[in-house]
């Protein structure tokens, strides 16, 4: 049986995301969203949040970043890296997640309203927001035929 490593996630964006480059040029934009969670405490309903640090490489991370702001409502496909180091003779460990994908879904931040519509718009311009993949570019208005 083969191993897997593949989270799906939709949240909020909790910062602006930040865009910086390597010492070779390659582009890494780093942000981090909340999800919460519903649970059950007693007779009472309790909101749980559950914070996720996101690492975005190269081009769609440069595309992304200004649409990146803090209360953006988003949706992420990638995997589970864990970052190991020692620190003051300790052993430290932080597990991102790399995204492979990642879809603007609209609403919050200070660019953004909860009208889908308006979501569809770069501001600015005309034309639809593009939807990046890390195997290919794809757009949202693609017509298979």
């Amino acid at each position: 049986m083969a191993d897997l490593n593949h989270v799906v996630l939709v949240g909020r964006l909790t910062r602006d995301a930040e865009l910086k480059y390597t010492s070779n040029g390659q582009a890494v934009c780093k942000f981090s969203i909340a999800v919460n969670r519903r649970k059950k405490n007693g007779d009472q309903w309790e909101d749980e949040a559950n914070y996720f640090d996101i690492v975005l490489w190269g081009k769609q991370g440069e595309s992304l970043q200004s649409y990146l702001t803090k209360g953006k409502l988003i949706g992420v496909d990638g995997e589970l890296r864990q970052d190991r180091w020692q620190q003051d003779g300790q052993n430290r460990s932080k597990i991102e997640i790399i995204a492979g994908y990642v879809q603007l879904l609209g609403g919050g931040g200070d660019r953004g309203s909860t009208d889908r519509s308006s979501q569809n718009n770069t501001p600015g311009q005309g034309s639809p927001e593009p939807s990046y993949s890390s195997s290919k570019e794809t757009y949202v208005d693609d017509i298979p035929f």
